[in-house]
């Protein structure tokens, strides 16, 4: 079921009330512009370091399997569901995100390898710090890339919905002046604040680790947000024959298709996942990685057909802090590396293609001898996004300090 604004009013009792009656918050809502085309983005942060090289697999690089003798994936074979599946003759997609494989052979689905942060730290906290703020190596910087490139967009004022993070908490990637709300669930709406992540491990550290000065809210948006309550979450019908799954992450996914059907003016949605962090037993074409990427690979491609047409408006940007190490440590698992890969999909996207300067894996190629090096700058990428898709935003001010040279984008997006 699509949820008009019209749906919105009659369910929240306000049907037959004028404008001039309702309070200001509402009015904006209730006046917002919809279904003008108007782009947005979804951003995915996978909390942890993902193994890029196990999601996207360098089938074709033999010292790939030199350096993981017993969690690589094995090549393409005809017919077969238990090895990578052929993106180029080079690259292979794991075989759990075969929900996606569709998506890439009708162009619906870029992905870029051997991308990611140039800062060398190999710690959670600040790799996410500097990814989010958009400012590797930089620790004082107080806002995210997301956040300034709000500031730096045409503000539509009659939106209190414009940026969404789903979740139990703001994160860094939206802190800053642009207004921005966290929503842990449809059913329960609260504003971010001192909340429990529902994640173990670091990713419930991260959340209480964010400044405490970045939480506040003015009460107008909360009484806009509470009047979300009324669209019924429980009655939401994905569209298409899409299918959820029903960790959290298919509920966030659900969940932000919702309000974009809602017509409430959502520009930018913000979700994570947890649980990436593979030291021991990270397995290979089963295992703790392939579970994870079973439900990464059905929530996206549910997400992608709950949506239909709409996605030409959409583009959908996945991320990490930063990859795994190129050889497999002695517990059959990974640490904490360089390069990894992203995926982008939506109308905007050039898809079909991975996009890849690759640098090798040879023990030369190696950055400090261990790690996949980094070839695109991750920023390089967000910003051709922002600079093709979101209209108006300020890459200088997105990206202080980095340059935004066209020239040397990868082309990932249509002109």
């Amino acid at each position: 079921m699509s949820i008009s604004r019209r749906y919105f009013l009659k369910n929240g009792g306000i049907a037959m009330l004028g404008m001039a009656s309702l309070p200001s918050f509402l009015q904006r809502a209730v006046a917002a512009t919809t279904g003008s085309g108007k782009k947005k983005m979804v951003v995915l942060f996978q909390r942890g370091a993902m193994d890029g090289l196990n999601v996207v697999v360098p089938f074709g690089e033999p010292n790939y399997y030199h350096l993981r003798p017993t969690i690589s994936i094995p090549e393409p074979r005809r017919g077969g569901t238990d090895a990578a599946l052929d993106l180029d003759g080079f690259f292979g997609l794991h075989p759990s995100l075969q929900p996606l494989y569709p998506l890439f052979q009708n162009r619906q689905l870029a992905i870029v390898q051997a991308v990611g942060s140039p800062d060398p730290s190999r710690s959670h906290f600040d790799a996410q710090d500097f990814m989010e703020s958009g400012t590797p190596g930089v620790k004082s910087t107080e806002d995210g890339w997301l956040n300034r490139a709000l500031q730096s967009m045409p503000e539509d004022p009659l939106s209190p919905f414009r940026a969404v993070a789903f979740g139990p908490y703001l994160p860094r990637t939206l802190a800053g002046s642009a207004p921005a709300v966290a929503i842990p669930d449809l059913k329960q709406f609260k504003m971010f604040g001192p909340q429990q992540t529902t994640e173990g491990g670091f990713e419930a550290m991260y959340a209480q680790t964010v400044d405490q000065a970045l939480r506040g809210v003015g009460q107008e948006t909360f009484e806009a947000i509470d009047q979300l309550k009324k669209i019924n979450p429980d009655n939401y019908q994905p569209e298409n024959g899409a299918d959820y799954p029903t960790s959290r992450f298919g509920k966030s996914l659900m969940e932000i298709a919702e309000l974009f059907k809602a017509d409430l003016g959502l520009e930018v949605a913000f979700l994570d996942s947890g649980g990436w962090d593979h030291h021991v037993n990270e397995g290979g074409v089963q295992g703790q990685l392939a579970n994870l990427l079973r439900d990464l690979g059905q929530g996206i491609a549910a997400f992608h057909q709950d949506m239909g047409d709409r996605m030409g408006d959409v583009v959908f940007v996945s991320m990490s802090e930063f990859g795994r190490t190129a050889h497999e440590n002695g517990n059959r698992g990974t640490d904490h590396g360089h390069a990894n890969c992203m995926f982008l999909m939506g109308g905007d996207i050039k898809g079909g293609r991975v996009y890849s300067r690759w640098p090798g894996m040879s023990d030369g190629q190696l950055y400090e001898g261990r790690d996949l090096a980094v070839t695109t700058d991750y920023r390089s990428v967000l910003s051709e996004v922002m600079n093709k898709h979101l209209a108006g935003s300020n890459l200088k001010t997105v990206f202080p300090g980095f340059n935004n040279d066209p020239g040397q984008f990868l082309g990932v997006m249509k002109a």
